[in-house]
């Protein structure tokens, strides 16, 4: 019970969730409307966007609002354990992705059959890799928000994210060409939230190596599934940390 409570606490936090919600598939629908896209660039669209972007808006401030505003005191003040409130708002953000691609998966197989053009193959890959990115990403900005004031995690994640991709992209072109790299490009590489590895995986890309069906490989998509899981746990664990070690005042900031 006190599950789905939290949970319910989650979706109804903040009236303009559901308008996110209805804003992002009316523009998933408009998309495929107006520019009858295949199914790379459809993918493409539901996958920063729903992956991403989805993430950051539903995230924004899940914590530290409560924080600065004092609530936080009336959330933690019955006797359960603290990180029984990061695990559940984030299990309620995972449920309201996973309701989201569905609806999105929905409206596009709709359209489809509505106007008879239009490519839909792998669409259910790609909500899949969409919804693996969205748990990472909101994970990384839940945790965030437990020590970054009002909504300024999802702001500071929308400027770190693409800054550091940037970065660490010259920097792995630098590492290619200098010998005994490899330790530290893989450091550079893993430990962020897996945009390279499930859109390849999406893409079919790991279609050329081993124990493929059709275009996909197997053990590389195993691979990029439990690597996203485990980064969605580790960021996780750090957010759990961070929040049962925090005081908290009834003081608004």
């Amino acid at each position: 019970m006190r599950a789905i409570e939290l949970m319910k606490e989650t979706f109804f936090r903040r009236t303009y969730i559901w308008i996110v919600h209805v804003v992002w598939l009316a523009f998933y629908g408009g998309f495929w409307w107006f520019l009858l896209p295949d199914a790379l660039e459809m993918g493409r669209l539901i996958f920063i966007w729903g992956g991403f972007f989805l993430a950051l808006a539903l995230s924004a401030g899940i914590f530290g609002d409560d924080i600065a505003s004092g609530r936080i005191c009336i959330l933690v003040t019955k006797p359960f354990w603290t990180g029984e409130l990061y695990l559940y708002r984030l299990l309620g953000l995972s449920l309201q992705a996973a309701v989201h691609l569905v609806l999105a998966g929905g409206l596009l197989l709709a359209l489809h059959a509505f106007v008879g053009k239009g490519n839909i193959d792998g669409l259910g890959i790609w909500l899949l890799v969409t919804w693996l990115l969205f748990n990472t990403c909101a994970a990384l900005s839940t945790s965030l928000s437990v020590v970054i004031s009002r909504a300024f995690n999802s702001v500071l994640l929308l400027v770190i994210i693409p800054t550091a991709y940037f970065l660490l992209g010259l920097m792995a072109m630098y590492l290619r060409q200098e010998a005994n790299a490899g330790p530290l490009a893989s450091f550079i590489r893993y430990p962020w939230p897996p945009f390279e590895l499930l859109y390849k995986l999406a893409a079919g890309e790991w279609g050329q190596y081993a124990l493929t069906v059709g275009r996909y490989s197997v053990t590389k998509s195993v691979a990029c599934v439990v690597h996203s899981l485990m980064l969605t746990v580790v960021y996780s664990i750090i957010g759990i940390v961070l929040l049962s070690r925090r005081e908290y005042s009834r003081v608004r900031d």
